[in-house]
C-alpha cells in the first residue's frame, strides 16, 4: 500500500521543518556570540614583578674599621711627678723650662693627645723626657707589640696587668710601661739600665691609679 500525502499536509510539514531550522540557526548564533570570559592578561603581574626586581635592595652598612686613637690625659706634669717625687729621685733635678719633646716615644704620645714633660739636671744639663698616653685598644696593642719586638721585658716595673720594657738606643735609655689604661715612657742618657728609671717610673704609676 502506497502512502499518499495531500498538498496541505506537505505544506504543513515544510513549514514545521523551516521553523525548526530557523530556531536552530538563531540558537547557534546566540551561542556563537557568547564567548568565554576573557582570561586576565599576565602583563599586570609581570610588570609588578619587574618593578619589584628593579627596586634597589637594602644593603648592610659596613662596620667601620677600628683605628689607633688616644684620649686626653687628665693630669699635668706636676701631677704626674710632684716636686717631692723629683726631689726624692735627685735634688739636682727640676722642671725643664721651655721643654720640647725630642724622643720618638714622647712625640708619639703627643700625637695621640698625650702628655710630655721634661726634667732638667741643673748641673749637667741632661734632660729626662717623660710621656703618658691614654690609648684605645687598637693603639695599645700596636704600641705593646712594638715594645715586645724592640725592647727587653722588665718585671720589676710592676705586676700584672702592668708590663714593663727597657732598651738603649744611641746611648739613650728608654723605659716603657703599659698599664690597663696608660702607656708611660721615660727616656734619657742617664738611664743606662732598667733600675735607673725604676724610682721615677714607680712614682708616676702611683699617680695614674
Amino acid at each position: 500500500m502506497t502512502d499518499t500525502f495531500s498538498p496541505s499536509l506537505l505544506r504543513s510539514r515544510r513549514l514545521r521543518t523551516g521553523l525548526v531550522l530557523a530556531t536552530g540557526t538563531l540558537a547557534l548564533a546566540a551561542l556563537t556570540g557568547c564567548s568565554p570570559a576573557a582570561t586576565p592578561s599576565a602583563s599586570g603581574s609581570s610588570t609588578a614583578s619587574a618593578s619589584a626586581s628593579a627596586a634597589p635592595s637594602a644593603t648592610a652598612t659596613p662596620t667601620p674599621t677600628p683605628t689607633p686613637a688616644g684620649a686626653s690625659v687628665p693630669l699635668t706634669c706636676d701631677e704626674l711627678l710632684t716636686p717631692d717625687d723629683v726631689y726624692a729621685f735627685n735634688p739636682n733635678y727640676g722642671t725643664a723650662p721651655d721643654f720640647t719633646a725630642t724622643s720618638a716615644t714622647a712625640k708619639t704620645a703627643l700625637s695621640y693627645q698625650g702628655l710630655a714633660c721634661g726634667l732638667l739636671n741643673q748641673t749637667s744639663g741632661e734632660i729626662i723626657e717623660i710621656s703618658v698616653a691614654l690609648p684605645n685598644p687598637v693603639l695599645m696593642t700596636s704600641l705593646t707589640d712594638k715594645a715586645i719586638a724592640t725592647s727587653n721585658p722588665v718585671p720589676t716595673y710592676g705586676a700584672a696587668p702592668v708590663s714593663g720594657f727597657f732598651t738603649t738606643k744611641g746611648g739613650i735609655g728608654e723605659a716603657q710601661v703599659f698599664t690597663a689604661k696608660y702607656w708611660v715612657t721615660f727616656s734619657s742618657p742617664v738611664f743606662g739600665e732598667p733600675g735607673d728609671a725604676e724610682q721615677l717610673m714607680s712614682a708616676a704609676l702611683s699617680h695614674l691609679q
